[in-house]
This record gives structure tokens, C-alpha cells and sequence, in this order.
């Protein structure tokens, strides 16, 4: 398993350098360029221009630009903020937190609703509960973002939730917006603001979660090493769990893998909507502000998640079916 990992790290490495390259190729030739928050300017001469170029290093020929910034970008230098006036390496360890507990309880949400609805689908095939999932699915497929944010918030923040049970009144609503209410807010505080945007960030994945775990479920209970664990007495539980879901879970580890760092690009939508203070919401304030610097550290940011969790994709094969280690 050791070689394994180490060879399919080792292909990781020049992807990830072609990826970086592309990423400095296309920022490099957008409108302006990294000089584009100076040429906003409107005092700014052309001599100014010839000045901040050969003081940026840009009329040096594009090779020779491209190694330098990925020689700093492997030192830890990843450019100053123009917008946030700090370097990029800390407006972003500023917000990665933040991000990360969005999208990693998103995951952990997506996972749990998902793999649940798919595997009672699949034991209960053409009942209620699989009308019901197969339903969801398309709705959590289908329904865009935004929109789904903003029903969300006219439902449980502008009106909430006002009902009677079991002789108790059930009256609360929930925060619309940012991380807390008060300053260093507690950790409940916190679990309030963050229900909305990981319900909404966590749609798509439970649709997909729960469609995909349905179907390769159903193609394992029909097997005969399954009809063979029946036989043997052991109970429900053990046969759909033990012997059944981590069969079943090979065609939905790629989904998986490929979705955390799909949930922090989607977060750039759901951070926005909700003022939640993240690494999506600074990267629209990077692109309306043209910070060619932020940008570049988030674009590779993103770009390191797709072919880390590709990578952890590929590991998980080799420990669910050993013999792909040896392909």
C-alpha cells in the first residue's frame, strides 16, 4: 500500500505543475493584468506604467516570470493584498477557518443524510421512502443555489419557526447572516449561524450522495457473496453494513473525493449570500477589486484540494479493493 501511495503521489506532482502554470497563464493575460489595480488610476502615465512593470519584474519574458513566482509560491511568498493590505498568505489564514468549518460540516451533513437515504432506498426499492429520496434527489439537483438561499432565509430567519408540541411552544428563528452575533460569540452561537449556509451548501451533495449510493446499492444486494452472508444467519444490519456498504461505496468515493473541493467553490456563492466572513466571500472581493495576488493564492488553493482528493480517491480504491494497488 506504501508504494502505491508514494507512486500515485509522485504522478500528482507534474499535474499539479501544469495546473499551476495554466493558472499564471490565463490571470497574467487578463484585462490589465497584475497591474490592473494601479491602472484604475486615473492620473496614472504610461511612464508610471514602464516604471511599476520593470519594479514587478513583468517585462521579463514569461518563463523566466512563471519560475520565480512558483520559486516564492513554494518559499511561502505568495504576493501582497492590494485590497486587504497584508500579504495574501494571511488574509487567507484569516478566513480559512471560517471556511473550514462551513464546508467540512457540510460534508459531514451531505454524508450522514446521503448515504442514509441511499441505503434505505435501495433495501426498500419502489416505496415511499424511495419515491421520496429519488424526489429529493432531483429537487437538490435542479434547484440553484441562490434562489434556495434566499427561500431559506425568508423562511427560518424573516419568519422562523412558530409551533406547539407536546404541550411546549416552539418559537425561534435563525440568524441570517455572518459568523456569530457578538464578538468571540459561543460555540451554540456559532452552530446557529452556520444551519443555514450548510444546509444550502450541502443540497447538491446529499441529492448526489444519496442517488449514487442508491444505485450501487442495489447492484450489491443482489450478489451472491451477500445472498451467501444471509445465509450464514447473520443479522440485517451486519449484512448491509459490513458486507454490503463498503462494496457498494467504490463509484461513490470519486463523488466524494470531488466534492470538498467543490464545496469551497460552491461556498463562494453561499458565503456571499450570507455574509459569512470565508475564503469565498474573499475571493468575490478579490475579482470585483481585480487583486491579481488573491486571486492567484485562491485559484491554487482550489486547484491543490481537486488533486489532493483525487489522490485520497485513488488511496481509498487501493484499501477497498486491494487489488487495484497492483494494476
Amino acid at each position: 500500500m506504501l508504494t502505491y501511495a508514494i507512486r500515485r503521489t509522485l504522478q500528482a506532482i507534474p499535474l499539479m505543475i501544469i495546473i499551476s502554470l495554466i493558472i499564471f497563464a490565463i490571470l497574467d493575460k487578463m484585462p490589465g493584468g497584475p497591474l490592473a489595480p494601479y491602472l484604475q488610476n486615473p492620473h496614472i502615465t504610461a511612464a508610471d506604467i514602464k516604471r511599476l512593470e520593470h519594479n514587478f519584474g513583468l517585462d521579463r519574458p514569461f518563463p523566466i516570470r512563471y519560475a520565480a513566482w512558483i520559486g516564492h509560491y513554494v518559499t511561502g511568498d505568495w504576493g501582497w493584498s492590494q485590497t486587504q493590505s497584508e500579504p495574501v498568505t494571511q488574509s487567507m489564514l484569516e478566513r480559512l477557518p471560517a471556511t473550514l468549518k462551513l464546508t467540512v460540516s457540510s460534508l459531514i451533513f451531505a454524508l450522514i443524510v446521503g448515504l442514509s437515504f441511499g441505503i434505505i432506498a435501495a433495501v426498500k426499492p419502489y416505496s415511499p421512502i424511495d419515491y421520496f429520496v429519488t424526489t429529493f434527489a432531483f429537487f437538490g439537483q435542479s434547484m440553484p443555489v441562490f434562489f434556495f438561499a434566499i427561500l431559506l432565509q425568508y423562511a427560518l430567519a424573516v419568519h422562523g419557526i412558530h409551533a406547539q408540541a407536546f404541550g411546549y411552544a416552539l418559537n425561534f428563528t435563525l440568524p441570517s447572516a455572518g459568523l456569530t452575533s457578538t464578538e468571540g460569540g459561543g460555540f451554540f452561537d456559532q452552530v446557529r449561524h452556520l444551519v443555514m449556509p450548510v444546509i444550502v451548501l450541502s443540497l447538491l451533495q446529499v441529492a448526489t450522495f444519496s442517488r449514487f449510493t442508491r444505485a450501487s446499492m442495489q447492484e450489491v444486494l443482489h450478489t451472491d457473496y451477500m445472498r451467501t452472508a444471509a445465509a450464514k444467519g447473520l443479522s440485517f444490519g451486519r449484512i448491509i453494513l459490513k458486507h454490503g456498504l463498503k462494496n457498494a461505496l467504490m463509484p461513490v468515493v470519486t463523488i466524494v473525493a470531488l466534492t470538498m473541493p467543490g464545496l469551497v467553490g460552491g461556498a463562494i456563492v453561499t458565503e456571499t449570500i450570507f455574509a459569512y466572513p470565508g475564503m469565498g466571500r474573499l475571493f468575490i472581493t478579490a475579482l470585483n477589486q481585480q487583486d491579481f495576488s488573491l486571486l492567484q493564492g485562491y485559484l491554487v488553493v482550489l486547484a491543490v484540494l481537486v488533486v489532493a482528493f483525487n489522490l485520497a480517491a485513488d488511496l481509498t480504491y487501493g484499501w477497498l479493493d486491494p487489488r487495484i494497488r497492483y494494476d
